[in-house]
């Protein structure tokens, strides 16, 4: 080979290595097939997928600008937690977002004796939005940093929790204050000096919680879950007890909203009044979770100010009196007739007796000693009346048997001889009814009284829901699969009640059967309602035999029956008043017109 031959080598060998180097493409990679990849080709696949995910921090930098602008340098931290606590209760709150992590009431356990958490991460959130330039801005987005103080003012103790999200512009601050021995959160939210970025007026805040199973008896918490809600103009709304999905678009402004379940609420309340407010709640089938609940609202931003508060604690009436107008109404203290005794008598005197008993059981002994003794009169009078009919059953006899088969005639002839003797048949009834929104206020007084939860009392271990005597292994319809004995008791006392007060009276036929009817229908309805109920009942009707007994040794029928022989001469030409007139006339008309 001569030196021009290996020149040419050399220069051929030379540019196949230069383009080998430069212009040819690398292996082709083959597309991975949908087959189990063997463990010792795992390492390699996911490398080239993590290198192929992977942005340069600088293309990161970029979309960040491009979403959120000057507030890109608030969306990189480190996630915190930050505590603001009493006494009574402890928040988590999280330092991105400033969001609420957890709710814990210190002094109250869950029916396993667990923790009782209001709120957590897992169940409850409220993700907060604000409008931009660059579209909505999710306040779950930004890092906060935050800053715990103590301040006292007017000798009122408080934590202060602040969580500032500042930039060379401007900053964010949430600021969160919690007196001692208090259940209520204030919040305020302020935008400082960031002209431009934000371009709407409020705060919008979605909220959406599965409420906890707290108690033993799901069914039970469930008949007392739902969502309340309270308009600036007074009216107390709230979204039913149902099972289906409800919704509900709120058209005025809102004063609060209560996520209110048996025995405790978690609200929010506004300052002036929640705009735009949309409401939904349902039941899933997952019976660790009471009810799914959900609220969407707009705070209204002035100046970029905004002012609210939470409250995170127990549906006590007059804890939740203070809080704010109309918040008492997350208890239901009953309809409007009874609802009186409860919220001016029955919670007073709880309260009043709490101080010196320790004993539930006792306390309700005491309330119905109490309540007894107030409607003593009402209840003498009740029986003197009941004793004049008894005195004067001889001559109700008489006309029975003189016209029983006129109804009509019998009727007439009965009011005659009850205003000759001077006897009321209405007389026994009306004490009686005088009494019952006594009666039925502690139908609605017991299931949702607090102070009774987790109290026991003899075989009852809880007051606040049905005493477990005997666990049955079957379930018997619109009764259960146990035996309540504090109900057991109650429907036994009341049919003997029965039974000695129609030996009293003068009742015959299906009512004198009602009355035996009647306690065994309510031995169902309260099988599975609260002992502290059932004993209530049952001590009230023996306390009612104790009366009855005592006024029968101070009131002779013999003198009954002179009194009423005495009213007998003394209206022997007593005519007849102009009610009692026209009561005849339009029985007469009556009468008439079934005849034709």
């Amino acid at each position: 080979m001569d030196r021009n031959q290996a020149t040419g080598l050399i220069l051929f060998a030379a540019v196949i290595l230069i383009y080998s180097l430069f212009f040819a493409s690398g292996p082709e990679i083959q597309p991975i097939e949908e087959t189990t990849t063997p463990t010792s080709q795992l390492g390699s696949v996911d490398t080239i997928e993590s290198t192929v995910e992977t942005l340069p921090d600088s293309l990161i930098d970029q979309q960040r600008l491009s979403k959120y602008g000057v507030l890109a340098p608030l969306t990189f931290g480190e996630e915190k937690e930050a505590i603001l606590e009493n006494e009574e209760v402890k928040i988590t709150f999280s330092t991105k977002g400033g969001s609420l992590k957890q709710v814990e009431l210190k002094n109250y356990k869950s029916w396993t004796q667990e923790p009782l958490y209001l709120l957590d991460e897992n169940s409850s959130s409220l993700e907060f939005q604000l409008e931009s330039r660059l579209g909505p801005l999710s306040l779950a987005d930004l890092y906060f940093t935050p800053t715990l103080e103590t301040k006292e003012v007017d000798g009122i103790s408080s934590q202060v929790l602040t969580l500032a999200a500042a930039t060379e512009s401007g900053q964010i601050i949430q600021k969160f204050t919690l007196e001692n021995g208090s259940f209520v959160v204030q919040k305020t939210f302020e935008i400082q000096n960031l002209q431009g970025v934000f371009t709407g007026n409020t705060l919008n805040l979605a909220w959406d919680d599965q409420v906890k199973a707290q108690e033993k008896d799901l069914a039970e918490s469930r008949r007392k879950t739902q969502i309340n809600y309270y308009l600036n103009s007074g009216s107390y709304e709230n979204l039913g007890l149902g099972d289906d999905l409800e919704e509900e678009q709120v058209n005025e402004p809102v004063k609060w909203i209560g996520f209110s379940q048996r025995f405790f609420t978690a609200g929010i309340i506004a300052e002036t009044g929640f705009q735009n407010v949309k409401l939904a709640q349902s039941t899933p089938n997952d019976s660790s979770i009471v009810r799914s609940m959900n609220a969407q609202l707009s705070i209204p931003l002035e100046s970029g100010k905004a002012a609210f508060a939470y409250y995170f604690g127990p549906d006590q009436y007059k804890t939740l009196k203070k809080v704010t107008e109309g918040f008492e109404q997350n208890v239901d203290m009953g309809y409007f007739f009874v609802s009186w005794v409860n919220k001016w008598i029955v919670v007073h005197l709880f309260e009043f007796l709490e101080k010196y008993f320790s004993s539930y059981g006792i306390i309700i002994i005491i309330i119905v000693l109490l309540i007894k003794l107030a409607l003593m009169p009402l209840t003498y009078k009740s029986y003197i009346g009941m004793a004049k009919m008894r005195v004067i059953k001889p001559e109700i006899d008489e006309l029975k048997e003189k016209y029983g088969e006129d109804p009509t005639k019998m009727q007439q002839e009965q009011m005659k001889l009850f205003s000759q003797l001077g006897v009321s048949p209405i007389s026994g009834c009306l004490p009686l009814l005088l009494q019952m929104p006594f009666l039925f206020a502690m139908f609605f007084f017991f299931p949702n009284a607090i102070e009774l939860r987790q109290e026991s009392f003899l075989w009852a271990n809880d007051l606040s829901t049905y005493d477990e005597f005997i666990k049955l292994p079957f379930t018997i319809p619109f009764y259960g699969a146990h035996v309540s004995l504090f109900t057991l008791l109650m429907t036994v006392s009341q049919i003997v009640y029965t039974h000695f007060n129609n030996q009293l009276t003068t009742a015959t036929g299906p009512m004198k059967n009602l009355g035996y009817i009647m306690p065994v229908m309510f031995m169902f309805i309260l099988n599975s309602y609260p002992a502290g109920l059932s004993f209530y009942y049952f001590v009230s009707n023996m306390v009612t035999f104790g009366q009855q007994a005592l006024i029968k040794l101070f009131v002779d029928d013999t003198k009954i029956r002179q009194k009423v022989e005495e009213n007998k001469l003394k209206n022997v030409n007593k005519k007849k008043s102009k009610f009692q007139q026209r009561l005849e006339d339009a029985m007469k008309a009556a009468d008439a017109n079934k005849k034709k």
